[in-house]
């Protein structure tokens, strides 16, 4: 059952990250250019609301790089593979969602970088180290608080929505913040396969960074949190 929350959740959490964007950046939307703050306060919500859908059950992670953080610092003992499959899976189902509700914005848009940066992260600025380096710092943040929050008095989906609201505000500028490998690939093998009129390619040779920075960035959070308990 928690796996199939995990797909669930996942999904959920695309359906509605990735439609913020398309609603933001695709021609003829209600929302057209409604901006990167939309944007931000949207992905952290729908971060609450995917997260708050699959929490009854254990797990909740919707992140191949938390549920290997979790796994490395001794937070979690469950079906690793089974888990990453279903953040992929959710991912790419809730992509093409996304594509079908906006099926008609699709094939108005003219301009295919807005068409596949609907679907994932696209660098502001073409430089893999710093690119690799922005997603690891990201993910570090969002993990590190993940680990840390047991300790404050607010826990659940509320802060870690928060904590995706200002990595977003303060680091997304570089790379738009995949921090999460399934947010990044599910959507990006979506558009890949997916129909989509007057799309360009899906950039494959970008696809590395939005997977290994948030897992390195994630098991180095894992081995500070191993630290700080070993000597506490």
């Amino acid at each position: 059952m928690d796996i199939l929350f995990e797909f669930i959740g996942t999904a959920i959490l695309i359906l509605l990250g990735d439609g913020v964007v398309a609603n933001t950046v695709l021609k003829d939307t209600k929302g057209s250019n409604g901006g990167w703050v939309v944007i931000t306060i949207a992905w952290g919500l729908a971060v609450f609301v995917a997260a708050t859908i699959a929490t009854p059950y254990p797990g909740a992670h919707l992140n191949p790089a938390l549920t290997l953080a979790l796994f490395a610092a001794g937070q979690f003992s469950g079906n690793v593979p089974g888990y990453i499959f279903a953040q992929l899976a959710g991912a790419f189902t809730g992509a093409c969602l996304v594509y079908l509700f906006y099926k008609p914005h699709f094939d108005r848009e003219e301009n295919p970088d807005n068409k596949l940066g609907v679907f994932c992260t696209i660098p502001a600025i073409r430089n893999y180290f710093y690119n690799f380096i922005s997603e690891l710092i990201g993910t570090f943040i969002l993990v590190t608080g993940i680990l840390f929050v047991a300790g404050a008095s607010m826990t659940g989906p509320y802060p870690v929505a928060l904590i995706i609201v200002v990595i977003g505000m303060s680091l997304g500028g570089t790379t738009g913040y995949a921090i999460n490998p399934a947010r990044d690939l599910g959507p990006r093998l979506a558009h890949a396969l997916l129909p989509i009129k007057g799309k360009r390619s899906s950039d494959w040779a970008y696809a590395w960074v939005p997977i290994l920075g948030p897992v390195t960035g994630a098991l180095l959070a894992a081995g500070l949190y191993l630290l700080v308990h070993s000597i506490a």
